[in-house]
């Protein structure tokens, strides 16, 4: 009897595919994943408002700048042509000396006399901006600054009117700087005492802002000259409008006169 045939079985090349979610740590890695996305999500986030609110700040900061320098100037400027006047008022008081110990040098002074008379010369369109608008003093952010501010200006106008313009009108009136007995009889001590202490005030105020804020007399001088190179450029500027003014004038004369004689000419 023949043997048996059996074919053969094939070997089954079966493989199991395990779901990545099964995976060994595929769970911890998308995890990982979805926290660093967030993250990065957080931190671009961040760096755009970030960025956005160092620029606004900085932009707000020279802004601030700015504005106390301009004020700061002014104030310096006042300042100066104030102390300039409270001198006028020491010398005016000296030369008084000298010639009720001397009368004959009348005379010889009375030139120097008439220039006696203290007159400051300022404007105040740095205090109607700083003053008026309250964007502006917010800006600034300092309280102190600004009632400092406000008060150096009060103190500059009163000076204007109860020692300039008192004196002015009292020198006009009596004939005081053209004759030697007014001049003599002339009061200066009770205007040169208000004089000295509203000038005191105003320098107190000013060196308590320039502290305050932080400004050394070194930025300002750069601020002064920064400024009146601005000046000289305006300057240079409107002499030019003026030369072109009259350019436009002599062309213009030159035609008019043409004018005429070609008028003439027909006529003829």
């Amino acid at each position: 009897m023949g043997s048996a045939y059996f074919p053969r079985s094939k070997t089954m090349n079966i493989k199991l595919h395990t779901p990545k979610s099964l995976q060994a740590g595929s769970g911890m890695s998308s995890m990982k994943q979805f926290l660093l996305s967030i993250l990065a999500t957080t931190v671009s986030i961040a760096l755009t408002f970030g960025t956005a609110a160092i620029i606004d700040h900085n932009k707000k900061q020279k802004e601030k700048r700015e504005i106390v320098m301009m004020v700061m100037y002014d104030m310096y400027n006042s300042l100066k042509s104030i102390e300039k006047a409270d001198t006028i008022l020491r010398q005016s008081m000296e030369i008084q000396r000298q010639l009720a110990e001397d009368t004959t040098l009348f005379d010889k002074m009375k030139a120097n006399i008439t220039r006696l008379v203290p007159m400051p010369s300022f404007t105040e369109t740095t205090e109607h901006i700083f003053s008026s608008n309250i964007e502006t003093i917010n800006t600034v952010g300092n309280v102190l600054f600004t009632e400092n501010v406000a008060e150096f200006y009060k103190d500059r106008q009163l000076y204007a009117t109860n020692v300039c313009d008192t004196i002015r009108n009292k020198l006009v009136e009596g004939n005081v700087l053209t004759d030697l007995k007014s001049f003599l009889d002339f009061n200066y001590f009770s205007d040169a005492l208000l004089s000295h202490e509203i000038t005191t005030e105003m320098q107190h105020l000013f060196a308590q802002c320039k502290q305050m804020m932080g400004v050394t007399d070194e930025e300002i001088e750069s601020y002064r000259k920064e400024r009146e190179h601005m000046d000289e450029d305006l300057s240079d500027n409107n002499e030019a409008m003026d030369s072109a003014m009259k350019e436009y004038i002599r062309l213009q004369e030159e035609i008019d006169n043409a004018k005429k004689k070609l008028k003439l000419e027909q006529a003829i």
